[in-house]
C-alpha cells in the first residue's frame, strides 16, 4: 500500500511540475466551454428568441401587401426596416451593404394579382356548384411573384425556413380572400367574417413535448449540449500532455531505470492512469460547475445534472477511463514527442468530427452516422446526452458501457502488447 501512494504521489508531482500541461487540461477546457456556449446560444437565441433583420420593399398599390406586412409584424420573427422609395434593382446592393441576411420585395399589382386568381377561382366554384350560369372564360391576371433576397452566406435550411413563414402568411391571406370572394359572390358578404373567425379558431394545435423518460428533465438548451460535449473533448485532449509524457519517459530511459528499482511496472502505470483518472474528473467537475454556477450570471442557461447521479458517476468514470487509456496507447507507440502531440490532438479532432461533438452525428450522411459508431467521443457524448436530455436509465447506457469498455480493454492491451516488445515489461 504504501508503495501505491508513492508511486502515486510521484505521478502527482510531476504532473504538477508540468504547467503548460496543466493549463492545457484545465484553463483550455474552462476557456473553450466558456466560449463555445456563448456562440452556441446566441446561435439559438437568433432561431428562437431574437428578431431576424429583414429588409422590405413594398410597392403594392393594393392593401394585401400591407396586409402580409402586418402578420410579419405580429410574428414577432423579424425586425422590419421598410425602404418603399428604392427600386428593386438596388435592394441587392442595399442587402449587402446593410449588412442584414434578408431582404423581401412586394411588386406592384401585388393585391390586383392575388384578387384576380381568387376571383377566377371564385367563379370555378360556383359554375361546378351550379350557381353560376355564364360560363365564359375569365382570364387571369398575371400573379405577382414576391422577391426573396438573402446573404450568400446564409444557410439553406435557415433561409427555407423563412420562405416557409412567409408562405403560410401568404396561404392565409388567400384563404380570408377565398372566403370573402365566395361568400360575395353568393351575397352573403356580412357572414363571411364570421366563417373566418370560426376557421382560425378552430385550426390544429400543436403540442411541443420533450421525449425524454421523466418529467424532471430540463429542456435542452445550449448549456445542456454543449458544457457535456465539450467537456469530454477536453478530457480526451489529455493525450497531448500524457502522451508526451509517456514518450519522454521512454525515450529517455525512465522505464528501463524501472526495471531496476524493487517496484513493480505495472504499479507504476497504475499509478499514472489513477492520477489522470482523477484530473478528468476534476476537469468534469470545474467545467460543470461552471456551467451551474457561472454562466447563469451571464444570462446563459444553467446547467442542470441528471438526477441519477450512480449512472451519472459512472459515465464520468469509464469516460475519463476511456481518455486515459487512449493517451497511454498514444504514448505507448509514438516514437517522439511530437508524434505524440501531433498525432494525438488530430486523431481527438477526427474523432471529434465524425463522433458528434463538431456537427450533430444526426445531420450526417448514412456512411458518416456508421463511421461515429467508432469514435469513443460519440458514446462518451451518447451516454451524458442520455442522462441530461433523456432522463435515460442503466439499461440504456448499457451500449455505452459495453462499447466504453471494450475500448478501454483494446487501449490497455495494445499498450501492454507495445511495451512488451520494447521489453519494458
Amino acid at each position: 500500500m504504501f508503495k501505491i501512494f508513492s508511486s502515486i504521489r510521484k505521478e502527482l508531482l510531476l504532473l504538477v511540475s508540468d504547467k503548460v500541461g496543466l493549463a492545457l487540461m484545465f484553463l483550455m477546457p474552462l476557456l473553450l466551454v466558456f466560449i463555445i456556449t456563448i456562440i452556441q446560444d446566441s446561435a439559438y437565441k437568433i432561431v428562437n428568441e431574437n428578431e431576424i433583420p429583414m429588409l422590405v420593399v413594398n410597392h403594392d398599390e393594393g392593401v394585401q401587401g400591407n396586409n402580409l406586412l402586418k402578420l410579419l409584424y405580429e410574428s414577432r420573427l423579424f425586425k422590419i426596416d421598410m425602404l418603399n422609395n428604392l427600386p428593386q434593382n438596388a435592394l441587392k446592393k442595399e442587402l449587402l451593404a446593410s449588412g442584414k441576411m434578408i431582404a423581401l420585395y412586394i411588386p406592384s399589382g401585388f393585391t390586383k394579382g392575388l384578387e384576380s386568381n381568387v376571383g377566377e377561382v371564385s367563379h370555378m366554384m360556383m359554375r361546378d356548384f351550379g350557381l353560376e350560369q355564364d360560363s365564359t372564360e375569365t382570364k387571369t391576371a398575371e400573379m405577382p411573384a414576391l422577391s426573396f433576397y438573402h446573404d450568400p452566406v446564409l444557410q439553406e435550411n435557415y433561409s427555407a425556413s423563412v420562405r416557409g413563414v412567409i408562405d403560410s402568411y401568404m396561404g392565409m391571406i388567400e384563404k380570408t380572400m377565398m372566403i370573402e370572394r365566395i361568400y360575395t359572390d353568393m351575397d352573403l358578404g356580412s357572414k363571411s367574417d364570421k366563417l373566418n373567425a370560426k376557421m382560425n379558431v378552430n385550426r390544429v394545435k400543436i403540442n411541443q413535448i420533450v421525449a425524454s423518460n421523466n418529467n424532471s428533465v430540463a429542456v435542452p438548451n445550449s448549456t445542456q449540449h454543449n458544457v457535456p460535449a465539450w467537456t469530454i473533448f477536453a478530457m480526451f485532449f489529455m493525450v497531448v500532455s500524457l502522451g508526451s509524457n509517456i514518450v519522454k519517459e521512454r525515450v529517455n530511459g525512465s522505464f528501463l531505470r524501472l526495471k531496476t528499482m524493487p517496484t513493480s511496472f505495472m504499479l507504476v502505470m497504475f499509478s499514472k492512469m489513477a492520477v489522470y483518472v482523477v484530473v478528468a474528473v476534476l476537469q468534469v467537475t470545474l467545467t460543470f460547475s461552471m456551467g451551474i454556477w457561472v454562466l447563469p450570471k451571464i444570462g446563459l442557461p444553467q446547467l442542470t445534472l441528471p438526477t441519477n447521479y450512480p449512472a451519472f458517476a459512472a459515465v464520468v468514470l469509464i469516460s475519463s477511463m476511456a481518455a486515459v487509456s487512449y493517451a497511454l496507447l498514444i504514448g505507448a507507440w509514438a516514437r517522439t514527442q511530437e508524434q505524440a502531440s501531433g498525432f494525438g490532438a488530430i486523431s481527438i479532432i477526427i474523432f471529434g468530427a465524425i463522433g458528434g461533438i463538431l456537427v450533430p452525428s444526426f445531420v450526417m450522411p448514412e456512411y458518416m452516422q456508421f463511421a461515429s459508431n467508432f469514435s469513443p467521443l460519440h458514446w462518451c457524448l451518447e451516454g451524458f446526452y442520455i442522462l441530461f436530455l433523456k432522463g435515460g436509465s442503466w439499461q440504456e447506457l448499457r451500449w455505452v458501457m459495453l462499447f466504453l469498455g471494450v475500448f478501454i480493454l483494446i487501449c490497455q492491451l495494445c499498450t501492454y502488447i507495445k511495451l512488451r516488445i520494447e521489453k519494458i515489461i
